[in-house]
């Protein structure tokens, strides 16, 4: 199995897939197209705004086509998807020798915790390793704990909790170094910060005990 074969995920419940198919009937393919954008007009007149729309993957995991009606897409790969489409459009004699475009639309990961930048990615060509999230997050802080790293993976339904060491020379070939659409990394605090953070609070009472007490002194004096 190769790199890529590898790395392909399956479509889930809930991604939105852009479906896009050309043949050499243009006028017949056109109506297999109309949900991949979404046209409004802006509030200037002259003016639109494109929203990307695309066909949901219904919670039985089917998505709804034109003239095909339900069609299985969970569980399925790109690939698997295309083929399958492909071959449902010439059985029916929709279309001659389709070609058929599908992308993800939601394909998001979101970094959390001890990085610059705590955010949500949006991957437009829909393959990210974990190292390069992290460093499209601004990379981690002084504070992370770099062989500890929580990816949160939510398969077949259920969360999946996975602890990753970055030290470990065995990472760039973990099943976990490519993430997958939805999936949350989290760097927790190294102990330093852990410890740091516990000693702010038992100050605190006492910060806050003194400041009462020159506030006090303060007022009778002005009196």
């Amino acid at each position: 199995m190769n790199d890529d074969q590898r790395i392909e995920p399956l479509i889930q419940r809930n991604d939105l897939l852009s479906i896009t198919v050309s043949s050499l009937n243009p006028e017949a393919t056109e109506i297999f197209n109309v949900l991949n954008v979404n046209t409004t007009r802006g509030s200037n007149a002259t003016s639109t705004i494109s929203q990307a729309v695309g066909y949901l993957v219904d919670q039985d995991g089917n998505i709804q086509i034109p003239f095909l009606g339900n069609v299985t897409a969970a569980g399925l790969t790109k690939m698997e998807l295309r083929d399958e489409l492909r071959a449902q459009f010439t059985y029916r004699k929709l279309l001659m020798d389709p070609i058929i475009d599908i992308r993800y639309l939601n394909y998001k990961v979101s970094v959390l915790g001890e990085v610059q930048r705590p955010s949500v990615l949006t991957i437009p060509n829909e393959k990210i390793t974990l190292l390069e999230a992290l460093g499209l997050a601004g990379d981690l802080t002084i504070y992370a704990n770099r062989d500890n790293v929580l990816l949160i993976r939510e398969e077949q339904g259920k969360k999946k909790l996975i602890r990753i060491d970055l030290t470990n020379e065995n990472l760039f070939t973990s099943p976990y170094y490519y993430l997958k659409s939805g999936d949350i990394v989290y760097v927790e605090p190294n102990k330093t910060k852990i410890q740091s953070a516990g000693s702010a609070k038992q100050w605190l009472p006492v910060i806050f005990s003194g400041i009462s007490v020159l506030v006090i002194s303060i007022d009778r004096l002005t009196r």
